[in-house]
């Protein structure tokens, strides 16, 4: 050898060599599995054909001197060993010579391994076996035997089971060009064709080089094999180079270099139909037996069967995904007072496409509705479900109805359909003269909220049951949460793809992607893309939309707003977030020096509603342009009983009401409005910008 074991070896391993050579015909090796380096002796080289100034000391360098199909059966016969704690391994394989002979090789290795069984060298011998299998026909046919049905055997197991695995078009390909395929295959080379509009259009080819120029695309009637097999439907064997360069004398001249000895074509056949055709060369043999073909044409129906399913995947997937992108807005309007950045991710899954949504509607007086949702499923109909659900919400909030109302008919509509599916949802409509927002969440996650120093939390809204549940159950009171949005805050709706993750919990999902929003940029854009990144980066079987709305008072709209809240009889909550929204107001539409006596003024007239009525009060505030500003409050409830201007006793608890009111308002009264009234009052309040 080139180096000897010296003191680096075990003594087995010197052993070992000792005991079978080198000797005539017989060379050794001593490979070192850490270093990845192979030193063989002259003998051994020999036995390869090779000369030692051919060989850089690489175990792959060996691979175009060993047939491919046994190449890799040695390195599962090795693989194993090393794994399953084996001290020695030996095995039968051919050499090609450089004349083009096949020469019988044996080769055994002894494995040494550390004090803890980890494998570190190598050291063995290989031998010439060609006179041992001469000598013993019996034992040589037992041999070849038993290499063919391993081969056999490995041809079905291992490319059924990659293929098994096999989703796209490309998948297939990848299994077919993959170098442990072909062994699989038997085959050194390999060309797959498409059928498209009486054409083969050329998909694959492997290894490099393989590839005739002038075939990338061809005619089903031009002289090739793979045509004839597309137009026959019969595959075509090829046994001999003679027999290839006579039927195929246009082909034959491009690929006589790549040394093919037998061909195998094969048209890929599904539903009656060819949808393309294989073709397989090999390198080391002449004639097909019966078992061969057999074989051949098994695996070429699975081929077929493996490349329909993934045809038929991408055609759903484009389907899905195209209906998806039909039902989302095409693009998002431009809203004065407000930067927005939207995003959708798709499903990992192909065709499994959900019902995510997003949706921004421009609305009357400085308003933008903001809608996030995911209607149940991922499917075609789960999509067709979201877009007219996405219609509906627009058009109910086009309309003019409160939050609560929107989310309400929609529910209703959903319920109408008569699907099993249901949907979760969140409106948001925002103020953006004012920052005042409300919430209004159907079985949604929460939203969260940035604010101008780079902080983030979530935004607890109060929710009711998801859109078509809560109309099944008559529950389609949805509750109202009151956010005041500042200047440069900006909230985030999302959906649950955003933040799912198998085995986690959604909270940890959502801590996780507020602390990503917080270390963000604060470019709208850039923010997004990377919060959609940060989804497709392990979060890949779901679909995922995000929707982020930040207020900025450049451009913001400049004329008077109008907010309108519903208060329902004994929800304590409804009437601090109505206090909460007239305060807000106030202090956005520029009367700061009156927000007590109008937050006051209107504390009185909704009490006063709630008390001495059975129903509901709903209060509105806007700007009133006359000669003066105005600031006016109505507060509409169902009696048509109508007030009364009274003095309170010292003692009474009641009384007192309208009589503030009378004091603080520059001017109030009454309306009736049919079955009920409307009682309202206005404040004189300073232009903007007069404060």
């Amino acid at each position: 050898m080139r180096r000897c074991c010296g003191g680096s070896a075990s003594a087995a391993g010197c052993c070992f060599l000792a005991t079978y050579g080198p000797g005539l015909g017989m060379g050794s090796f001593d490979w070192d599995l850490e270093t990845r380096v192979l030193l063989m002796d002259d003998e051994a080289l020999a036995l390869f054909d090779l000369r030692p100034d051919e060989f850089d000391n690489r175990p792959e360098s060996l691979a175009p001197r060993v047939l491919p199909v046994e190449t890799h059966r040695i390195d599962s016969q090795v693989s194993h060993a090393l794994k399953d704690g084996s001290v020695a391994y030996g095995t039968y394989f051919r050499v090609r010579r450089r004349d083009g002979t096949l020469r019988w090789t044996h080769t055994q290795g002894h494995i040494l391994r550390d004090a803890d069984a980890r494998p570190l060298r190598i050291v063995g011998i290989v031998r010439d076996a060609t006179r041992e299998l001469s000598d013993s026909t019996a034992h040589r046919e037992r041999v070849e035997a038993e290499v063919d049905r391993r081969r056999r055997t490995s041809i079905v197991r291992n490319t059924t089971a990659a293929l098994a695995h096999a989703r796209t078009v490309a998948d297939v390909i990848d299994v077919l060009k993959d170098t442990h395929g072909l062994a699989n295959l038997g085959a050194s080379n390999i060309v797959m064709g498409l059928v498209e509009s009486g054409r083969i259009r050329l998909v694959a080819e492997g290894p490099t080089g393989s590839y005739v120029p002038g075939t990338r695309v061809t005619r089903v009637d031009e002289p090739y094999p793979m045509s004839e097999t597309v137009r026959t439907l019969a595959p075509r064997f090829i046994e001999s180079p003679r027999e290839f360069a006579e039927s195929y004398p246009i082909l034959w001249p491009h690929i006589e270099h790549l040394g093919i000895t037998a061909a195998a074509y094969l048209p890929l056949i599904a539903q009656a139909r060819p949808i393309g055709a294989l073709g397989l060369l090999y390198q080391d043999k002449t004639g097909f037996t019966v078992e061969e073909r057999n074989v051949i044409l098994a695996l070429g129906s699975g081929i077929a069967q493996s490349l329909q399913r993934a045809m038929f995947y991408e055609q759903e997937k484009d389907l899905a995904q195209s209906l998806q992108q039909a039902m989302l807005p095409r693009t998002i309007p431009g809203v004065p007072g407000a930067d927005i950045a939207v995003r959708y991710r798709s499903a990992a899954l192909g065709r499994d496409v959900g019902g995510d949504w997003y949706d921004v509607i421009p609305l009357p007086a400085g308003r933008v509705g903001a809608v996030i949702g995911d209607v149940q499923g991922h499917d075609t109909h789960a999509a067709a479900v979201m877009g007219q659900l996405r219609i509906v919400l627009r058009a109910y909030a086009a309309e003019g109805h409160t939050p609560a109302t929107v989310m309400a008919r929609a529910s209703g509509f959903l319920h109408e359909l008569d699907t099993d599916r249901f949907a979760t949802c969140l409106y948001a409509e925002a103020d953006l003269t004012t920052g005042v927002v409300q919430l209004v969440r159907a079985g949604h996650i929460d939203p969260l909220l940035r604010l101008t120093d780079g902080t983030c939390r979530r935004v607890p809204v109060d929710g009711g049951l998801p859109l078509g549940l809560s109309a099944e159950f008559g529950r389609l009171d949805y509750p109202v949460t009151t956010l005041e949005l500042d200047p440069g805050h900006t909230l985030l709706l999302y959906t649950d793809g955003l933040v799912e993750e198998p085995g986690t919990d959604l909270d940890d999902g959502t801590q996780a992607l507020s602390e990503l929003v917080c270390a963000g940029p604060h470019d709208l854009e850039r923010l997004a893309d990377l919060l959609c990144g940060h989804a497709d980066d392990g979060r890949g079987d779901d679909d995922a939309a995000l929707l982020l709305l930040r207020r900025r008072t450049m451009d913001a709209p400049r004329s008077g707003g109008r907010l309108q809240q519903h208060v329902a009889p004994g929800d304590p909550e409804a009437l601090t977030e109505a206090r909460h929204m007239i305060r807000a107001a106030v202090r956005a539409w520029g009367a700061r020096g009156r927000a007590d006596e109008i937050e006051l003024a209107a504390d009185e007239l909704i009490t006063n509603a709630l008390m001495h009525t059975d129903g509901p009060a709903v209060v509105t505030l806007r700007v009133v342009s006359a000669a003066d500003r105005r600031l006016r409050v109505d507060v509409e409830d169902a009696s048509s009983a109508l007030p009364r201007l009274r003095e309170a006793s010292e003692d009474g608890v009641s009384g007192r009401g309208l009589l503030l009111v009378d004091r603080l308002a520059d001017v109030w009264g009454v309306d009736s409005r049919g079955g009920g009234k409307c009682v309202w009052c206005e404040f004189v309040v300073p232009t903007r910008g007069a404060e």
